[in-house]
């Protein structure tokens, strides 16, 4: 029994330690055959890997969330109002800050994110809905 099986059924979530199947719905199945094809590969090798592209995306999300988590509320509010491509200006005047305060902040997230710019942390959260901060 691997790691995970054992985590997933010691927090509850598996009934049953043993290995666990799946079966795809015949659309789902037509489309994986049919890719494995085009790609002159085996729909085992195609499925794996998809498997994993999935968990590395399911993955990257939770460290996006983790990090979300870590900011505080005053970064929080200036991430989202950088991913709604608020000016320093504009997030200061809508904040009831200085221009310099959020720089301030702005730097934090940046670092927190491990990126460089705005553009950066616009695109590693371009999935997200920031709907709510606008005005």
């Amino acid at each position: 029994m691997s790691i995970w099986q054992r985590l997933m059924y010691w927090i509850g979530l598996r009934k049953s330690p043993g290995p666990r199947y799946y079966q795809l719905s015949e659309s789902l199945h037509i489309s994986l055959t049919t890719l494995a094809s085009r790609e002159n590969r085996t729909e085992q090798e195609l499925a794996k890997d998809i498997f994993v592209a999935g968990l590395n995306q399911y993955h990257e999300t939770f460290e996006l969330w983790d990090t979300w988590e870590s900011l505080t509320p005053r970064e929080q509010q200036v991430a989202a109002l950088v991913c709604l491509k608020y000016t320093n200006r504009q997030a200061a005047a809508r904040l009831g800050i200085s221009p310099e305060t959020v720089k301030y902040h702005v730097h934090n997230v940046l670092g927190k994110y491990g990126v460089n710019s705005r553009s950066q942390l616009q695109q590693l959260l371009q999935e997200w809905d920031f709907s709510a901060w606008k005005e």
